[in-house]
């Protein structure tokens, strides 16, 4: 297992062999022989160890369009891989069975990610699946590679993460996809076994220095009260206007089996509220007109046209076709 000898960041050594790991906020106090909440940064004899490293549990060439990233160079595929192992541990995870249990995994040296990376088109490389900020060390270590190669390095990721390792890694990355599952802490706590500020706090931190996209899981009678909505808007447009915001449809998963799909009128609902501050809106996981296209914020021509993971590109460079209104985003 060539990552089991590789030294985790951000962690402090405690007295009788116990370490407290720094990276997520959840701080973990860990004895020796046991690992942290997410189940990969393992304390052995008073070091802590980033078990996970460079171990991925899928390796898929997917549309950029379903991490989802729709102003991040449109139209591409990118290197989709993952680690095992969250941070969080949602009611509702539709990838449980990666996230939630250890299961068998393939060692990638960051080498091999970057040839990998370099063939069927691919743009670069996307962490994502679970949680890959976990990589953190593998992170570090592969993206300078890919960058240094002309790829590209994409994070989809949960965002419940410390600041200090939020400016660190932040720089680095090309574009995020951040997960902000509820505007309410309540939310996070009770369905999330974690915190909404640091999620918003990572969000701030991203946006300054990356392109970022922002998703919401719409659950019913969770996060889809017209507050909800309402104080999730103002807040991200308090950061800027111009992220793109993603309403996704909730399916039955995990420990919500016995909850409804979302109603095609909440997400309606959702979209009409977000559009008053938001720039950029859409809606995944279902079809509904006029959600899919990125269109010019100024004229309402459209830039790209979407058929589910299907992209028509209608503006290259991300200039209106009609007005001549730069887009938001990073165009190929």
């Amino acid at each position: 297992m060539p990552s089991a000898n590789k030294e985790a960041l951000y962690y402090e050594k405690l007295e009788g062999l116990k370490v407290r790991c720094r990276l997520c906020p959840h701080l973990c106090g860990i004895a020796d022989g046991a690992a942290g909440k997410c189940g990969v940064r393992e304390n052995r004899g008073g070091t802590l160890f980033a078990v996970s490293y460079g171990r991925t549990v899928a390796a898929n060439l997917d549309p950029i369009e379903k991490k989802p990233l729709y102003h991040f160079m449109p139209g591409s595929v990118i290197l989709s891989i993952g680690p095992n192992g969250c941070t969080l541990a949602c009611d509702n995870c539709q990838n449980w069975h990666i996230s939630q249990e250890l299961v068998s995994t393939q060692y990638l040296a960051p080498e091999e990610l970057c040839a990998l990376a370099s063939r069927g088109g691919s743009i670069g490389v996307a962490f994502t699946y679970t949680e890959p900020l976990l990589w953190f060390e593998y992170l570090k270590d592969a993206v300078p590679l890919l960058r240094a190669k002309g790829l590209k390095s994409v994070l989809v990721t949960n965002g419940f993460l410390n600041e200090e390792p939020s400016r660190e890694i932040a720089p680095l990355i090309d574009a995020f996809n951040v997960d902000l599952k509820g505007i309410r802490d309540e939310f996070y706590k009770e369905i999330c076994g974690g915190r909404v500020e640091p999620v918003k706090r990572f969000i701030e931190i991203a946006s300054a220095v990356s392109h970022v996209e922002v998703t919401n899981l719409v659950i019913p009678g969770l996060n889809d009260a017209t507050e909800d909505f309402e104080d999730l808007v103002d807040w991200l447009a308090g950061v800027s206007s111009d992220i793109p915001l993603h309403f996704s449809r909730f399916f039955p998963q995990y420990r919500m089996n016995d909850r409804p799909p979302t109603p095609k009128e909440t997400l309606e609902r959702a979209f009409t509220i977000a559009k008053k501050k938001l720039r950029y809106v859409y809606v995944g996981n279902i079809s509904i007109d006029g959600t899919e296209d990125t269109r010019c914020a100024k004229c309402g021509e459209a830039v790209v046209r979407r058929t589910g993971y299907e992209a028509e590109v209608l503006a290259p460079g991300g200039k209106c076709p009609a007005c001549g209104t730069q887009v938001k985003g990073v165009w190929n």
